[in-house]
């Protein structure tokens, strides 16, 4: 068993990674067990560098706001902003304060200086603005797309004016209240309001629809992919709220669907524009449903990767993260039945797994589910070992800073 366990191990590296695929994908998903830890964060920032220059590359993808990632990109693209500014408002849940956040973007800034638009990276934030503790305002998306359309398009053609989208959504703080999480009738998801805001968005997603032939001879390619993203999140948002105000058993299991539905929408807008590496939580990437005990029990849904996966077939690949220890948050050496276990006996500090292989090596013998004392992580689910493509194994993350290539 040892044998075939150590048989299935490569050393890490972007090429040993597509070696256990049958072809390069166009999303190459990379999952994490747990956020925020820059050993993670560098590690995948080497890995974005190969494939890069190896395999032709060019956009990475991140678990954060789709809206305030545009900052990022424009940063790295023409040098909008200082590198503090995009990391202080281009990351949504504190990402930006992540030292191997700002060494992608100073890395990514660096590799396009002085390279023609079409070598250009990418950068692009692919969750909805959502929070676990609200939602944004759908104003910046809803007036972005109007303000695009107004501009290219014959007024008549338009459903409303700006002052009417204006008026209908009214303060921010209207859609942002946290208490609307915990208190359905604190939401205004279900207001008059909201409704006819629902109705105006859907008509203006049509209406950049129904031009697209004239949008793209009119202005850039780059703009109408702006718009489209302004579309999605308009009306997810609005759909998201919607549903905040729900009273059903069910709200929280359609919440959760919501935001992964949002992430997998902007992830195949990503893949039509070529090959790109994602990074985001493994629960958010993996191909079986995702899980989770919220203050009202448990629920469950179908993650983006699994939404993903069933559009893009193998063009879509899955390759896990897996941890032996994270000490500084009290997670300390698996128990040798579980696969974290199994793996951390192997001499290798990191290794790149064959899963399938691995699965099959095991054959009846399933590992026991390691249980993790610090809610911040969550470790493998054993059942789901061959519905990925691959693991990477890091046997122990360190807070001690370590040099990487900017």
């Amino acid at each position: 068993m040892a044998t075939d366990i150590k048989d299935a191990a490569h050393v890490v590296d972007a090429a040993a990674v597509l070696r256990l695929l049958p072809a390069r994908p166009r999303l190459l998903a990379l999952g994490e067990p747990t956020h925020g830890e820059d050993t993670l964060l560098r590690l995948r920032n080497e890995l974005f560098r190969q494939l890069v220059e190896e395999e032709g590359y060019r956009t990475i993808a991140i678990e954060s706001d789709c809206m305030t990632g545009l900052a990022v990109d424009d940063h790295i693209t023409s040098g909008t902003g200082t590198l503090d500014e995009v990391m202080e408002h281009g990351f949504s849940h504190g990402w930006g304060a992540f030292a191997g956040n700002r060494e992608l973007v100073h890395w990514m800034r660096a590799y396009n200086a002085g390279r023609p638009a079409s070598e250009w990276l990418r950068f692009a934030g692919f969750d909805g603005p959502l929070e676990i503790t609200h939602a944004a305002s759908p104003r910046e998306a809803l007036t972005a797309l109007h303000d695009y359309l107004a501009a290219r398009v014959d007024a008549d053609l338009l459903p409303c004016t700006a002052d009417t989208l204006d008026g209908l959504l009214g303060t921010d703080d209207r859609w942002t209240d946290p208490a609307a999480m915990m208190d359905p009738a604190r939401s205004v998801g279900r207001s008059v309001e909201a409704r006819e805001l629902r109705l105006l968005a859907d008509d203006l997603v049509a209406l950049l629809d129904a031009q697209t032939p004239h949008l793209l001879a009119a202005a850039s390619r780059e703009d109408w992919d702006r718009a489209c993203l302004y579309g999605r999140t308009a009306t997810g948002l609005l759909r998201y709220h919607h549903w905040m105000a729900d009273t059903s058993p069910a709200r929280m299991t359609r919440l959760c669907a919501l935001r992964d539905a949002m992430m997998a929408h902007n992830l195949l807008a990503l893949a039509a524009r070529g090959p790109a590496l994602v990074h985001a939580h493994n629960s958010h990437l993996q191909r079986e449903k995702s899980t989770m005990r919220m203050w009202q029990g448990s629920v469950e849904w179908w993650s983006a990767g699994a939404l993903v996966s069933a559009r893009l077939g193998e063009e879509y690949a899955f390759v896990a993260t897996a941890l032996g220890t994270i000490r500084h948050q009290g997670v300390d050496t698996p128990p040798p039945d579980t696969v974290e276990g199994l793996l951390y006996a192997l001499p290798e500090e990191r290794c790149v797994i064959d899963a399938p292989r691995l699965a099959a090596a095991l054959g009846d013998r399933r590992p026991a589910p390691r249980v993790s004392p610090w809610f911040g992580y969550a470790p493998l689910d054993p059942a789901h070992l061959a519905d990925s493509d691959g693991i990477v194994f890091v046997k122990d993350v360190s807070t001690e800073p370590r040099p990487s290539r900017p």
